[in-house]
Formats: C-alpha cells, structure tokens, sequence
C-alpha cells in the first residue's frame, strides 16, 4: 500500500491538476494508475478543501463519480476467454488520454507565459535612423525671410487690434429681483 499523501490544500485550477499532483507525488506511471487508491486520496482531498466554488465543486464532484465509474469497472469480472485487455477495453484508457491531453495544455501554457514574462522584460531600443529617414523628410516651401515677413504681419495685426472695455456694473440680487 503507498504511503499517505502529504496534503498542502494547494490551489488546483480543475480536477485533472489534481489528478496529475497526485499521481506525480506518488511516481505512477500514468499508463498503470491505481484507480483505488487515487480515487480514496482524491475523495480525501475533496472533503478537506473547504472553500470550493460551485463550479469548481461541481467538476471535483464529477471527477470523482469518474473514479469510481472506472473502479466498478475494473472490479466486473472479465470473459476468462481474453487473456488480454485491449487498450478500448481498458476503462482508464480514457482518463490516461485525457490527462495526458491536460497536461500537454498545461505545458503549453506554462510555456506561452514564460514567453510572456521575456517580452514584458526585454525592451530594444530600435535606431532612431529607422524612424526619420533623411530621404523621406519633406523640404520646406519657404524661405526664412517668408518666415519673418508672415511673423511682422501678425504682430501688425495684433497692434491695431481694437481693445474693448467692459463696464463693470454692480447689481444686487435684491435690486434684480425687484427689476
């Protein structure tokens, strides 16, 4: 019999991450699963995590029912005429694929965030060359003296502009309600 799991109520983001740790923890070959003692460490751990979410709840619960689906199973009695079972005869067959499956998603994902993390920390700093091309910048139309002349005009323009004075009235709130 393996020796107890050490449970640490980790996170575990669905029922396969689960599944995964446990027999990672206990160095089973994922092709030979003992179903019966990883069903009764799986139902151990559902009973000591004491905050689930109702979804999440709800695929442990169903992982569960998986379990012990495959252990009935494997508990029927077999047809004495095959001494072999075939791999679709085999009921852990699917769940071997779908963990396997699992954790190719997981490892891709783990990988696509490392690649994260890189860029997010890498920066260039691209030549400004790249940016301003001196072929491609546009010659001006005008001259400096069309410059300074535009310049004189709008300095006329701003003296003989006509100043307006405002009267400062006082009113009374009084005096406009009365109005």
């Amino acid at each position: 019999m393996p020796a107890p799991l050490d449970f640490h109520l980790e996170h575990y983001d669905g029922p396969l991450d689960l599944l995964l740790d446990l027999i990672r923890k206990h160095e089973i070959n994922i092709h030979d699963i003992p179903i019966a003692s990883i069903t009764t460490q799986y139902l151990d751990y559902m009973r000591r995590a004491v905050e689930l979410d109702i979804d999440l709840g709800a695929e442990f619960v169903y992982m569960a029912a998986t379990l012990i689906h495959i252990k009935s199973r494997m508990l029927l009695p077999r047809d004495p005429a095959l001494d072999e079972i075939s791999p679709e005869d085999d009921p852990r067959q699917e769940l071997v694929d779908r963990l396997l499956e699992h954790e190719r998603f997981k490892n891709a994902a783990e990988m696509l965030q490392q690649k994260l993390l890189v860029e997010e920390n890498v920066w260039s700093n691209p030549q400004i060359q790249t940016f301003l091309d001196e072929a491609e910048s546009p010659e001006l139309a005008v001259t400096l003296f069309d410059l300074v002349k535009t310049f004189e005009q709008v300095l006329d323009r701003a003296k003989n502009k006509p100043i307006y004075e405002v009267s400062n009235e006082e009113v009374s709130v009084p005096d406009m309600i009365l109005a």
